[in-house]
């Protein structure tokens, strides 16, 4: 058996990954050698917001996963229009100590 050459990594998905988490506020920390992205379920009319993921990278990766996210929201508004941008001013904060980022 040779050295695989094509450059491919392999990727295992389990049924129970396959299914995915739904998340509609995502809280970013970052320390000198860590980002930490916590994914939330935030729901109406309830007091918690609960984290349902948490992803820590390195920076160089954070930095790749940012320029992979603004190339595939490129191609994904030339194939089926602009996202609107619904940020806002009065957007929610959430102190939890140390640089913190929404997304």
């Amino acid at each position: 058996m040779g050295e695989n050459t094509d450059n491919k990594l392999n990727i295992e998905l389990s049924d129970e990954m396959a299914d995915g988490i739904y998340s509609n506020l995502a809280i970013i920390t970052h320390s000198s050698t860590e980002f930490i992205i916590d994914f939330l379920k935030m729901m109406p009319g309830m007091p918690k917001a609960k984290v349902k993921s948490r992803i820590v990278l390195t920076p160089q990766h954070a930095k790749r996963l940012m320029r992979a996210l603004q190339d595939n929201m490129q191609r994904y508004e030339a194939k089926f229009g602009k996202v609107a941008d619904t940020e806002s001013k009065d957007q929610l904060s959430i102190p939890f100590g140390g640089p913190t980022g929404q997304a």
